[in-house]
């Protein structure tokens, strides 16, 4: 259910309202919008009158009752984008409100001399945020399952030496509190449905970036989303990365028509990450400037500064002179897209 609330609603006003409801045990989203303001209530709001309500408060406009099963994440409570920003400062970044954000950097973290250089190349070139891998969920166990806490410290290295903020992927909840450094915390393909894990990050006040399953349909995904939201992070960030299908040219087919269904159901910034759904360097720069220009609001690309000998991936990681030209060339196409590159 959602109450619509006049333009000159005031912050005491709206506190009160929430509150009103979160005392009878429901939880409360407020979205403050260009054209309006709402307040979303979660839980079993058949036993309210939404007429009684309306009437009885001077600024709520009307209601109604939402029907999609993501209340939080749906356009239908938050009609406009959601601008998440990450880190402070001349470091602070801007994901979605027209913007087309770059993350960038090692699938996996190998060394301090490796982050810090890919850092410094990628920031350089232009990229906004720092991937790195501390924990890799590896199909096969004897594969390279990265540094661990040594990784997140080499990255929160880089981050000192670049002032770039840090994303790195969380596998289990366990290691919330290792997670403390991390601007962005990753929920993986494979954990999209770890539902408890989902509950735990949201709890962390971080924002979220949330990969799409192999095999998992939108609906799930937003779904998925909504479990993060529920647990009070409203700064959740999708990531289309490619889903399994038939084809075997590639690593996964890349769904960018999904991208497109995701940006008119949810308010969500939604990133691309044309690395994992290819598998193949050669293909990783037009996918992300066919994410650019299918409205996406950023990629996640991987880099490296020597990918022959990568310890992880090294066959999707562009080396860092052709992530400098993707960046060039992605530069000049972000204004035809009507984005700004951040």
């Amino acid at each position: 259910m959602v109450f619509i609330l006049e333009r000159d609603v005031t912050d005491a006003q709206v506190d009160v309202f929430r509150k009103e409801f979160e005392r009878q045990g429901f939880s409360t989203i407020y979205a403050p919008g260009t054209e309006h303001k709402a307040v979303c209530l979660l839980g079993n709001t058949s036993v309210i009158d939404m007429d009684q309500v309306v009437e009885s408060h001077s600024y709520v406009s009307y209601g109604r009752r939402v029907t999609e099963q993501y209340k939080a994440a749906g356009r239908t409570v938050h009609p406009d984008d959601t601008v998440i920003t990450v880190g402070s400062g001349e470091n602070a970044v801007q994901i979605g409100g027209g913007t087309f954000t770059v993350i960038s950097g090692p699938c996996s973290v190998e060394t301090e001399a490796q982050i810090c250089l890919v850092a410094e190349s990628v920031k350089a070139a232009g990229a906004k945020i720092l991937r790195g891998g501390a924990f890799k969920p590896r199909t096969s166990p004897y594969s390279f399952q990265g540094l661990g806490t040594d990784g997140l410290a080499l990255l929160k290295t880089a981050k000192a030496l670049t002032g770039l903020p840090l994303i790195s992927e969380i596998m289990n909840q366990t290691q919330l509190s290792l997670f403390e450094d991390v601007d962005i915390v990753q929920i993986g393909a494979r954990n999209m449905q770890n539902f408890d894990l989902l509950k735990a990050v949201g709890r962390m006040g971080k924002p979220v970036l949330l990969k799409r399953g192999l095999c998992n349909t939108l609906d799930e995904l937003l779904m998925s989303a909504e479990y993060v939201m529920n647990s009070g992070c409203g700064s959740v960030i999708l990531c289309e990365r490619g889903i399994r299908t038939f084809e075997t040219a590639t690593r996964n087919t890349l769904d960018l028509a999904g991208v497109c269904v995701l940006k008119e159901k949810t308010h969500l910034p939604v990133l691309v990450d044309p690395s994992h759904a290819a598998g193949i360097r050669s293909l990783v720069a037009p996918l992300a400037k066919a994410a650019l220009a299918v409205g996406a609001d950023g990629v996640m690309i991987e880099s490296h500064n020597d990918p022959a000998n990568a310890l992880c991936d090294g066959a999707q990681s562009l080396d860092l002179l052709q992530f400098s030209a993707l960046m060039d060339e992605l530069r000049v196409r972000v204004p035809i897209e009507g984005k700004r590159l951040q």
